[in-house]
C-alpha cells in the first residue's frame, strides 16, 4: 500500500522545487514599490531629467499622479510587462523541457536563466537602466513561465494522494511568500532606494542559487521515470527514497496500468490535445479554472488598493498594502490545511462565491463613499475578505488541479496550456484595467462580480473534486460524464465504440 508518511526526502524535495515558486513571486512584486526612483533614473539615463538628487517619494506600490516623460513611461510599462510577455512564451515549452532530461534536471536547467536575470538587474547602473532591467526582466519572465509549470508537475507526480492537495497548494504559498518578501525589502529604508534598488530586483535570482544547490539531492519523479522511459528498477528506487520503505507494488501497478493508457495514447502534443475530443472536457475545466484566477480581479485589487487606503485616510498605504500580503500568505497556509480534508471544489465554490459578495461590497463602498465617510472601511473590510477568499481556493488550487486531471501522456501539454492561459490573461489585465477603471469609475468591481457568478456556476456544474482519487479514477469521471456518439453503444466496461474510434484516430494522428 502508499506509504501515508511525509518523509525527510520528499520534504526536502518538495521545499527544493517550491523556491521556483519563492522565486516567481517575488519577480511578481518586486518591481512596484521602487518605481519613482528607477523612473528617474531611467529619465537621466535618457536625458530627458536633469543630473541632480533624486527626491524619493512616499514608498508606494502604485503610480502617483505627477508629470511623467512619454518615453521614460513607455520604458517602465515595458519594464513591467515584459515580464509576463516572456511567460507566456515559454509556458508553451514546459513540457519539453520536463520530458527532455526529466523533471529534476529541467528545473536546474532553467535556472540558469534566472541567473543570468539577475546579474543583468543587479548590474543596472553599470550601464543604461532601462535596458538592463527591460532585459532582465524578460529573461526572469521566460524562468518564471517554466518555473510555474515544472514546480507543479513534479510536485503533483511525487506527493503521496493523501497530500497531493496540501503539496500542491505549496506552490501557491511560496509564491505569495515570495510577494510578501519583495514588498517588506522594496520599503525605503532597505533595499526600495536609490542607492540599493538594483540589488533589490537582482535578489529575485537568489533563490535559483539556494535551488541548484538543493536539486542534485532530490529523487526524480518515479512516474516520469516508469511511464516516460520504462525504467522501473529506477522507478522502484526513487518511490522508497520518496517515501520510506514500504512496500510499493500498489503504486507501481497503478503506474503500470497509466503506462498502457500512455501507449494506447501516444505522446500528445498541443496541436492534438486541442482538436481531440477525449480531453475536450478536461481541458475546458482546466483552462477554464485559470482564467477563473486571473480574471476574478485579484490583480486589479492590488492596483487599486493603495487609492482606496488613501481615501480612508491611511498616512501610509504601504504598510496597508503589506498587510494584504500577509493575509494573502496566512490564508494560502489556511488552504494548504484544507484542501485534502475539505477539497478541492468546495475550497474553489467557497472562494469565488466569497470574491463576487466582495466584489458587491466594494462596489457599494466605492459608490457612497462620498456620501458617507465610513464606507471606506467597507471598502477596506471587502478588499482584505477578497483576498483571504481567493487565497482559500481560487488562487493556488488551478495550478496543481490541472496535474491532476491529465494523465501522464496528455499532462506535459496541459500544464503548457494552461499556464499560457494563465499568463495570457494576467497581462491582459494588467494593461487593461487602467483603461476599464476609467471608463467605469466606482462601479468596476461589478464588472468582476459578474464574471466571478458565473466561474461560480460553472465549477458547481462541470468541476468534479479530485480529493482522493488517483489519476485513473479522475480519468473515469470524464470518460463517464463525455456524451456517447451516434452509433455508440455502452459496454460493460462503461466505454463505447466511440472512444475506441477516437483512440485509434488519435494513435494514427501525424502530429501525436
Amino acid at each position: 500500500m502508499e506509504s501515508g508518511k511525509l518523509t525527510g526526502t520528499l520534504t526536502l524535495a518538495v521545499f527544493s522545487a517550491v523556491l521556483g515558486s519563492l522565486q516567481f513571486g517575488y519577480s511578481l512584486g518586486v518591481i512596484n514599490a521602487p518605481q519613482k526612483v528607477i523612473e528617474q533614473h531611467y529619465g537621466r539615463s535618457l536625458g530627458v531629467l536633469p543630473e541632480e538628487p533624486l527626491l524619493l517619494s512616499e514608498n508606494s506600490t502604485e503610480t502617483e499622479k505627477q508629470e511623467v516623460h512619454p518615453s521614460v513611461v513607455m520604458y517602465w510599462s515595458l519594464s513591467v510587462s515584459i515580464f509576463s510577455i516572456g511567460g507566456m512564451v515559454s509556458s508553451f515549452l514546459v513540457g519539453f523541457i520536463g520530458d527532455l532530461r526529466g523533471r529534476v534536471k529541467g528545473m536546474l536547467m532553467v535556472n540558469v536563466l534566472a541567473v543570468i536575470a539577475g546579474l543583468l538587474m543587479v548590474m543596472a547602473k553599470m550601464w543604461k537602466p532601462h535596458v538592463m532591467v527591460i532585459a532582465g526582466r524578460c529573461v526572469m519572465g521566460f524562468y518564471c513561465g517554466l518555473s510555474s509549470g515544472l514546480v507543479p508537475m513534479y510536485i503533483g507526480e511525487i506527493a503521496p494522494m493523501a497530500y497531493r492537495g496540501a503539496l500542491g497548494t505549496l506552490h501557491q504559498l511560496a509564491t505569495v511568500t515570495g510577494i510578501l518578501l519583495s514588498q517588506v525589502l522594496g520599503l525605503e529604508f532597505l533595499l526600495g532606494n536609490d542607492y540599493y534598488w538594483p540589488l533589490l530586483l537582482g535578489l529575485s535570482g537568489a533563490p535559483a542559487v539556494l535551488q541548484s544547490l538543493l536539486l542534485p539531492l532530490c529523487p526524480e519523479s518515479p512516474r516520469y521515470l516508469y511511464i516516460k522511459r520504462g525504467m522501473v528498477e529506477e522507478a522502484k528506487k526513487s518511490l522508497h527514497r520518496l517515501k520510506g520503505q514500504y512496500d510499493p507494488s500498489a503504486d507501481l501497478e497503478e503506474m503500470r496500468r497509466e503506462k498502457e493508457e500512455v501507449e494506447k495514447e501516444a505522446q500528445v502534443s498541443i496541436a492534438v490535445l486541442v482538436r481531440s475530443s477525449l480531453y475536450r472536457q478536461q481541458l475546458f475545466v482546466a483552462l477554464m479554472m485559470h482564467f477563473s484566477q486571473q480574471l476574478s480581479g485579484i490583480n486589479a485589487i492590488f492596483y487599486y488598493s493603495t487609492a482606496i487606503f488613501e481615501k480612508a485616510g491611511v498616512t501610509q498605504p504601504v504598510y496597508a498594502t503589506i498587510g494584504v500580503g500577509v493575509l494573502n500568505t496566512v490564508f494560502t497556509m489556511v488552504s494548504v490545511a484544507l484542501v485534502d480534508r475539505a477539497g478541492r471544489r468546495t475550497l474553489t465554490l467557497i472562494g469565488l462565491g466569497g470574491m463576487c459578495i466582495c466584489a458587491v461590497s466594494m462596489t457599494v463602498g466605492l459608490v457612497y463613499l462620498s456620501v458617507y465617510s465610513w464606507m471606506s472601511y467597507v471598502s477596506m473590510s471587502a478588499i482584505f475578505l477578497f483576498v483571504c477568499f481567493f487565497e482559500i481556493g481560487p488562487g493556488p488550487i488551478p495550478w496543481f488541479i490541472v496535474a491532476e486531471l491529465f494523465s501522464q501522456g496528455p499532462r506535459p501539454a496541459a500544464l503548457a496550456l494552461a499556464g499560457c492561459t494563465n499568463w495570457t490573461s494576467n497581462f491582459i489585465i494588467g494593461m487593461t484595467f487602467p483603461y476599464i477603471e476609467a471608463l467605469c469609475g466606482s462601479y468596476v468591481f461589478i464588472l468582476f462580480a459578474v464574471l466571478l457568478f458565473g466561474f461560480t456556476v460553472f465549477t458547481y456544474l462541470r468541476v468534479p473534486e479530485t480529493k482522493g482519487k488517483t489519476f485513473e479514477e479522475i480519468a473515469a469521471v470524464f470518460k463517464k460524464g463525455r456524451k456517447q456518439t451516434p452509433g455508440t453503444r455502452k459496454t460493460g466496461t462503461g466505454t463505447g465504440t466511440g472512444t475506441s474510434t477516437e483512440l485509434e484516430q488519435l494513435k494514427t494522428d501525424s502530429q501525436a
